[in-house]
């Protein structure tokens, strides 16, 4: 039974479930000797409040700004909650965060307080002390050393472990009964939350502020569409400082499920699922391909006969879940699907393949779905574009995952499918209240199936860029509606379909529009090709009359097609220059983006470049892992050079 639409803050939230489902897991998390631990709901919401305890000892007030530089573990939490309580404002980051960063998020938040995660943030944090002028405390979960402590203190900085400074907090809330609950029924929903910097996919972070409302507001509705039974598990990988992942604990949390710690890491992966047994895996929708090349890829080293039947069965469950989609109104409609033409013309052959899909289901798809453990309900993919290819793959062996959508700035989630009935090409309807709407360039209503600028109104709408009122001006209508930045379309039911970035719009020397991500998710079709990027623009920036693609090969698949054609080579880099394999990657482009495949002339790609790295988290991806594609500019700079040279003479 949730409680999420019930309360006006988060501790609030907290304190509620903690008394419906004391005994409750709330986290799963794994020891220093490899074992699991659990912690229930009484204990978490007794921690937290022990922390804020401690806070009010140290003379924090209600709106200080705390930083908290962690990934994901049991302490976050308990971290957040307790802050949150005595009316703090979190300002969240990752590990991976560079100093830079951390020195202008914390600066620009004034922090007076740093919560950080160890020896490694500390020290970060030690280096740019000069220009975070307000910054009085540091706090952190692993032990840090002398040497660090005492760096901190010739700074003026006090340092203090989380768990000694928690145990302190006990003690104080026993000297000052009641003092922390009475802080906590403080909160109201207008009071500010957090302050999230954006990944900062385009240039510098802009800090997010969101109220308890904001983020409660989602929490109406998405346990409707998301849920969970009191102890289900879901196992957790993504960076909680990120909004979706954040977002997601926060629906786990408020109906009773618990928490399980794990890592974006295939082997670590497989291996907590098998051992947890989840019922949710919230995801990005890298972790999904990973999941879909890895199958693939084992399928074709695997070769002969368990290949065919399993491209066999595979393809007659495509066909037959689109057939089915088709009959029972599952895919995203944008006019008349003609239903009652359709019927008669494809239920013979949805009857008489149902079999075969039986069969695959039981000798083939049984094995995969047992990957993800017995109890799996659904993923959720969420902070970027999902596949098509990869959507409809699990679709068809029978795994849920339901694609969701938001932005920092909508706290975030604007939308997401329903597990318990999903419908195939888009991410949802608003969730309740929330409103959706299509503008055109000129800001005129366009109403359902006709593609223009995404709009999104309601409570789930961000308070602004914190101190710049100039950003969000930009960003917010006169009556309120906050643009995305998004190009997207509404079916007939008022599902939102998204068909790209604005700012990611590659715009032609001949006028020409072109939405990059459709193109890129084409090519990434291709078993030889791991990752593309699309570009209309030189190395200098400038407007360009074609396309051209970069392309990350897929390591395995180039090797293997090497060996089966005889193609001699001394190293993989060696190999990617060879012609016959240059030439195989071009071939497989150039017949993905054809008037076949519904692209237009314009948006066919005239030449690719190769390179060989795979993206980088903090390098080419965001800590979400979303490409950066100006980053991606700036990395393979030499090599858009040389694939429009011809354009310079």
């Amino acid at each position: 039974m949730p409680v999420a639409n019930h309360e006006e803050t988060l501790p609030k939230l907290l304190k509620k479930v903690a008394s419906y489902w004391p005994e409750t897991s709330a986290q799963l998390y794994k020891t220093p000797d490899g074992g699991i631990a659990e912690r229930n709901y009484h204990e978490l919401y007794q921690s937290a409040l022990d922390f804020s305890g401690a806070l009010l000892e140290l003379g924090v007030q209600r709106g200080e700004r705390i930083a908290l530089i962690s990934e994901n573990r049991k302490e976050w939490e308990e971290c957040d909650i307790g802050l949150l309580a005595v009316g703090a404002v979190d300002t969240p980051r990752g590990c991976d965060a560079t100093e830079a960063d951390l020195s202008y998020i914390l600066s620009f938040s004034e922090c007076q307080i740093c919560v950080v995660e160890n020896e490694a943030q500390a020290k970060k944090i030690s280096r740019i002390k000069k220009n975070i002028p307000t910054l009085e405390s540091v706090i952190y979960f692993d032990d840090i050393t002398e040497e660090t402590k005492s760096v901190l203190s010739e700074q003026k900085v006090n340092s203090y472990k989380f768990d000694e400074l928690v145990a302190k907090g006990h003690e104080w809330r026993k000297l000052h009964p009641d003092a922390v609950e009475q802080e906590l029924e403080k909160g109201k929903k207008d009071d500010l939350c957090t302050i999230i910097f954006t990944s900062g996919t385009t240039g510098t972070p802009k800090g997010v502020m969101l109220t308890h409302g904001n983020i409660m507001c989602q929490l109406d509705e998405v346990v409707e569409r998301i849920f969970l039974n009191p102890g289900e598990r879901a196992v957790l990988v993504l960076p909680v400082w990120h909004a979706f992942q954040r977002a997601v604990e926060y629906v786990i949390l408020s109906q009773g499920a618990t928490l399980c710690y794990s890592k974006p890491v295939g082997a670590v992966l497989l291996q907590d699922l098998q051992k947890l047994n989840p019922v949710l895996l919230p995801a990005v929708p890298r972790v999904w391909t990973a999941v879909y090349d890895g199958i693939w890829r084992k399928m074709r080293k695997a070769g002969g006969i368990p290949l065919l039947m399993f491209s066999f069965f595979t393809n007659v469950a495509l066909i037959w879940c689109r057939i089915d989609r088709k009959l029972r109104r599952k895919t995203a409609r944008f006019g008349n699907d003609y239903l009652g033409f359709w019927w008669p013309v494809l239920v013979w052959p949805w009857l008489l393949m149902y079999p075969l899909k039986l069969l695959g289901s039981l000798l083939v798809f049984r094995k995969i779905r047992a990957m993800v453990g017995k109890n799996f309900r659904a993923g959720i993919s969420g902070g970027g574009a999902f596949p098509e290819n990869v959507d409809e793959f699990f679709w068809a062996v029978g795994i849920k995952i339901v694609e969701g959508y938001g932005l920092t700035e909508t706290s975030p989630i604007v939308c997401v499918r329903p597990i318990c009935d999903p419908i195939f090409g888009n991410v949802g309807t608003a969730l309740r209240g929330m409103q959706a709407r299509v503008v055109d360039d000129d800001g005129i209503i366009l109403g359902t199936c006709k593609k223009g600028s995404l709009q999104i109104k309601g409570g789930c709408v961000m308070q602004g860029y914190y101190k710049r009122p100039d950003l969000t001006e930009k960003v917010m209508t006169v009556d309120g509606w906050f643009d995305t930045g998004d190009i997207a379309i509404l079916t007939v039911n008022n599902e939102i379909q998204l068909r790209g970035r604005k700012k990611d719009t590659i715009v032609l020397q001949g006028g020409e529009n072109i939405e990059p991500l459709p193109i890129e998710a084409k090519i990434n079709e291709s078993r030889y090709i791991s990752t593309s990027v699309v570009f209309g623009t030189d190395d200098k920036g400038k407007d360009q009359k074609y396309l051209v693609a970069l392309v990350l090969p897929d390591q395995d698949s180039i090797e293997t097609y090497a060996k089966e054609n005889n193609i001699i080579y001394n190293s993989y880099e060696e190999l990617t220059k060879v012609e016959a394999i240059k030439k195989l990657l071009e071939k497989e482009v150039f017949e993905m983006i054809c008037p076949r495949n519904g692209f237009k002339s314009y948006e066919r790609i005239n030449k690719i470049g190769i390179f060989t790295k795979s993206f980088e988290v903090g390098v080419e991806l965001s800590a979400k892992q979303e490409m950066m594609r100006y980053k991606v500019a700036e990395v393979h700079k030499a090599l858009l050079a040389e694939l429009y040279k011809e354009e310079e003479k």
